[in-house]
């Protein structure tokens, strides 16, 4: 059974989630992918395997089933591991409910869901350092504020959580999906959670994400709400982005 590669602290976060008629959004790492041997960004033209399709039209499928929601709207890095995950995922909760899934994948195209772009000032500074550290020492230099030509990390996280929040769905039962790289979720999840740094057993396994909601009106006045790896945590963004002052 294709849901037998899901990463298990997905299945446990189902039991986690608020009530459905609070909307959520999972931000996702992409499913299984070709392997690529060395340390650095993966090549773009990296394809899903075929266990990778069957595993995001099953969880997509599952999700459904067992969360009681629909999902309303969907965000993708433009690459097309991702773009194939989101749409392979709204394919399997076709099959689960009656209710309207919405077909529509939007492309995010500032850069903010692909790696690392979401957090360069000028890739031509930063770029040399994701080729000598790799994935693993780029990300731990960037929550760390080391590196020249990125985001401060706190700013580099905000501009990703208001794109969640601008996207996240408004109705009750309501689920978005956002599709991105291990090393955009890596990062976030390190600074969130308040840690500098990010270790090989912190990294996201393809398929595996975070699912977030939030509680306010205005993006910086809300409080963020998120599950990952069966723990619910909660910050105020206000507070957070104040910590980079």
């Amino acid at each position: 059974m294709a849901l037998n590669l899901l990463p298990t602290s997905m299945l446990k976060a189902l039991d986690l989630l608020p009530d459905a008629k609070t909307p959520v959004t999972l931000f996702t790492r992409h499913s299984i992918r070709e392997v690529v041997t060395g340390q650095g960004l993966a090549g773009y033209d990296l394809q899903l395997t075929e266990q990778g399709r069957d595993l995001a039209q099953a969880w997509g499928s599952y999700l459904i089933d067992n969360t009681d929601r629909s999902i309303q709207h969907c965000i993708s890095s433009p690459i097309q591991r991702c773009v194939d995950t989101a749409a392979l995922m709204i394919q399997g909760a076709d099959t689960s409910t009656l209710a309207q899934n919405t077909h529509h994948i939007e492309i995010v195209q500032q850069g903010l869901l692909v790696e690392p772009g979401s957090f360069v000032l000028d890739i031509k500074q930063a770029g040399p350092y994701f080729q000598k550290q790799g994935a693993l020492g780029f990300i731990n230099s960037f929550v760390n504020n080391a590196l020249p030509g990125m985001k401060h990390p706190i700013t580099g996280v905000v501009d990703v959580l208001e794109l969640i929040y601008n996207t996240h769905p408004q109705d009750h039962f309501g689920l978005s999906l956002a599709v991105s790289h291990d090393t955009i979720l890596a990062a976030i999840i390190a600074v969130i959670s308040g840690r500098n740094t990010v270790s090989r057993e912190d990294w996201p396994k393809m398929m595996e994400g975070l699912f977030v909601w939030f509680e306010g009106d205005v993006f910086l006045e809300s409080k963020l709400k998120w599950i990952w790896r069966g723990q619910v945590n909660e910050l105020s963004i206000r507070e957070f982005q104040n910590l980079e002052k």
